[in-house]
């Protein structure tokens, strides 16, 4: 188990350097750069195995214990140590990663995006997964920083080299909003280490703030949080977000959006939760309150887009459907309670599912008219996708329901479990300011459902008066095989979601308790 975990870190690194290496003569088959994209499957798959492997062998009756753990020292001057664990809050993060990055991979090696060099497009790629999944499995404050900015410039590459239109800038935008974050956050992972005297995570929750002063606290609680609001995106620190995910390529927004954006709000639970949870408690309500306006505002700027004549583009409307979906999840760690966090990580990882799915689709039917915009594809006889391509109109019809929170679908816990705790807040925070949020909150679950039935039915549905539709391809093999674990997983999650809260809540009830449950 301890040899798994680092090897998942690792493997991707050394996958990336062997992915710029001459490919060996036997192993060219018909190309060069078909062999390096087999390499990427190939590595990606070996890591997904190995993250299978750590989930089997986990602990399940001790969910709430690190397990796999290494622990050596690296840096004696300032106390930093090679802190490696996962528990129930990020073991489902880490699988999911895992999948995601393999599905990407299988995507690529049939579907490149036109780009430069294919052995760069592998390596960068590898470089962002050992990045991600170091992210959610340190437990050193300085690695975790490490870690949350290795991705930035893999990302930024993805984007500026392999994009679409607009991509400088959009990468520009991407890296510099994230940069600037991280700078503020840096400051504030250092005045909890200086102050406390370790940089440990583990050692810092059980401590549950009390060797930090609360003007510390709170000190710390704005730095970091205005560095993870940034990645998680947090209105009004969102706006990166839908020019960085038009411009990228399918994968490249799959990964932003199924993966990055959960490295923010995984921080908030990890770090700010349990380690200073005086500041919290001052910060949560103002938190709780840009949460709210998010959710809102995300789906009033998706339903702009869905009207006809504003040229509205399927990857942006999908980047601001982040936002209004990851304020629930903010929403629900403002609330500070159980039922809260549990909901908050719950939508991570449906939304992490459902909008990769989403990303994935509207790729396909970029690749298939060349254009991702609403009005081009609800032009004339309208994409029609029903009656042109059934079985690709299923699969987006699916997945715009299973994102308006669909009971008996992946998200529709994470947002109900959100909206409960906010109705019961923890002791001491404002329940009105709560219930208002709540209703907030719910309000925005109908505007999301609104946004999300018009482009079902401007994409899927056409025009009858325009005559039959010429027929169109439908979904691929390779299509078909990186698509329907997604489908599965989210049925499976929905279904059955004690499969991820049986992980997850012992764990929060022991980060809320400060390590003493």
């Amino acid at each position: 188990m301890q040899f798994l975990l680092a090897f998942i870190v690792a493997a991707p690194l050394l996958g990336a350097v062997a992915a710029l290496l001459p490919v060996p003569p036997g192993l060219k088959g018909k190309s060069p750069e078909q062999a390096v994209l087999r390499h990427g499957v190939t590595v990606t798959g070996v890591i997904l195995a190995a993250a299978v492997a750590l989930t089997l062998g986990f602990d399940h009756d001790a969910p709430s214990r690190f397990q796999a753990t290494t622990d050596i020292s690296w840096i004696q001057a300032l106390n930093i140590r090679i802190h490696l664990g996962v528990d129930g809050i990020s073991l489902p993060l880490l699988l999911m990663t895992a999948l995601l990055f393999f599905l990407c991979a299988v995507y690529s090696y049939f579907k490149l995006p036109a780009g430069p060099s294919p052995k760069a497009f592998v390596a960068l790629i590898l470089v962002l997964e050992s990045g991600t999944l170091a992210t959610f499995a340190v437990l050193d404050l300085l690695l975790f920083f490490l870690a949350f900015e290795m991705v930035l410039i893999p990302m930024y590459f993805l984007i500026a080299r392999w994009g679409g239109a607009q991509r400088q800038a959009a990468a520009w935008k991407f890296i510099l909003y994230t940069l600037l974050g991280s700078v503020v956050m840096l400051l504030g992972l250092l005045l909890i280490g200086l102050n406390s005297g370790t940089f440990d995570m583990v050692a810092l929750a059980s401590d549950n703030g009390r060797g930090l002063s609360h003007t510390t606290q709170l000190l710390a609680v704005l730095a970091i949080g205005a560095g993870l609001a940034v990645k998680t995106p947090m209105w009004p620190l969102h706006s990166w977000l839908p020019d960085a995910h038009t411009a990228a390529p399918t994968v490249g927004s799959v990964l932003l959006a199924g993966v990055m954006l959960k490295m923010g709000t995984y921080g908030f639970v990890r770090i700010l939760l349990p380690v200073t949870p005086d500041g919290m408690h001052t910060f949560a309500p103002y938190l709780g309150a840009f949460a709210a306006v998010g959710i809102v505002y995300g789906s009033l700027a998706c339903l702009a887009l869905t009207r006809k004549g504003n040229k509205g583009d399927l990857k942006r409307l999908i980047a601001y459907s982040s936002v209004g979906h990851m304020g629930f999840v903010l929403l629900g760690i403002a609330s500070m309670t159980p039922t809260g966090v549990n909901g908050a990580l719950f939508a991570n990882i449906a939304h992490g599912l459902i909008t990769g799915l989403l990303f994935f689709l509207v790729g396909a039917l970029k690749d298939r008219y060349g254009s991702s915009d609403l009005d081009t594809l609800a032009g004339a006889t309208g994409a029609a996708l029903y009656g042109r391509a059934p079985r690709l109109g299923a699969f987006l019809a699916f997945a715009a329901v299973a994102s308006l929170g669909l009971p008996g679908l992946a998200g529709f816990w994470g947002e109900m479990l959100a909206l409960f705790g906010a109705f019961d807040p923890a002791a001491g925070l404002s329940r009105p300011a709560f219930l208002t949020y709540m209703a907030v909150g719910a309000f925005g679950t109908l505007l999301t459902a609104a946004y999300l039935l018009i482009v079902v039915r401007r994409v899927c549905m056409g025009d009858p008066k325009a005559g039959p539709a010429p027929a169109l391809a439908d979904i691929q093999t390779y299509e078909f095989a990186a698509w329907t674990p997604l489908v599965a997983l989210t049925v499976l999650a929905g279904l059955w979601p004690a499969v991820l809260l049986g992980l997850t809540d012992p764990a929060v009830q022991k980060l809320l308790a400060g390590g003493n449950a």
